[in-house]
């Protein structure tokens, strides 16, 4: 439109482009070539404000139903996850039942299960609530003076025994004191999703390496392991809630599948951003605000 106005202009004031004359509106085609100027340029505002009109409430509805579909998805999966462990529980409790006489081992072992599946029951419950609390309330979310070092020394304790058993090794190369204001919580669990997610898929015998190097206003982290990786078609899509590279392996294992949504929101709500890539093993770079 801007361009149709300034050809009109031209015309009108400069007569046929002659720019030695200046005859503003002096002849009755002026009158018309303005009017129907002004016209056309009203009726395209017209058009182009309905198209835009429009193209809002495509989005709006595209973004609606995309939302849906999306819960939809989350529901069937939280049923889906829930599913297995419940049903599980349920037989070998009913075996128990029907079974009095079952010989003490196996009913020692029947339990054992049982207690497992409510495990991952209970880990699945808390991971939800998580991710509810950041999704509903992340303002909410109480921040105080930590110490990532700290943290990460009690993460590295608190697994020794799995890493152990994998014939794992945990390389540690953040500084002695590394302060920050953060959510302790939260900030536990970034780093603690990173070393159960390595711990389950990167295999027997692999090294975990967790780097970090200083900005003014941020820590920058690598947190990296030397196992297989994942195939590149699976990489943009490891932050997703319930997704699974293997989900048959992965269920087997124990993971609840929304370990690395929380570490990405986590790291967000710290000002931080987190990408992942495939680098001789899986590789996490991140950042969080001092």
């Amino acid at each position: 439109m801007a361009i149709f106005l300034a050809y009109a202009i031209t015309f009108i004031v400069f007569d046929d482009y002659d720019r030695h004359r200046f005859e503003f509106l002096d002849e009755p085609n002026d009158w018309h070539l303005l009017m129907f100027s002004v016209v056309v340029m009203v009726i395209l505002a017209l058009v182009l404000h309905r198209y835009s009109i429009n193209m809002d409430a495509r989005i709006s509805r595209d973004q609606a139903e995309e939302q849906a579909s999306m819960r939809r998805r989350l529901t069937q999966n939280i049923a889906h996850e829930l599913k297995t462990p419940v049903a599980s529980i349920q037989g070998y409790l009913e075996t128990l039942i029907n079974h009095a006489n079952i010989e003490a081992d196996k009913r020692e072992q029947f339990l054992q299960h049982c207690l497992a599946q409510s495990q991952r029951l209970a880990s699945l419950l808390q991971d939800l609530t998580t991710l509810q609390r950041l999704d509903d309330a992340p303002d909410m979310q109480a921040f105080e003076q930590i110490d990532v070092a700290t943290i990460v020394a009690g993460v590295i304790k608190e697994t020794a025994l799995q890493m152990s058993e994998r014939r794992m090794t945990f390389i540690n190369r953040l500084p002695a004191s590394m302060p920050m204001q953060g959510n302790p919580t939260l900030a536990y669990g970034i780093f603690r999703n990173l070393t159960d997610n390595a711990i389950t898929y990167a295999g027997e015998g692999a090294v975990i390496t967790l780097t970090v190097s200083e900005s003014i206003n941020q820590w920058h982290f690598c947190f990296r392991d030397n196992g297989p990786g994942v195939p590149p078609e699976h990489i943009n899509r490891l932050f997703e809630r319930f997704y699974r590279v293997d989900k048959g392996r992965s269920r087997k294992l124990g993971g609840t599948g929304l370990g690395l949504a929380i570490v990405k929101n986590a790291v967000i709500l710290h000002g931080g951003n987190i990408a992942v890539s495939n680098d001789r093993g899986l590789r996490f770079d991140f950042t969080l605000k001092k």
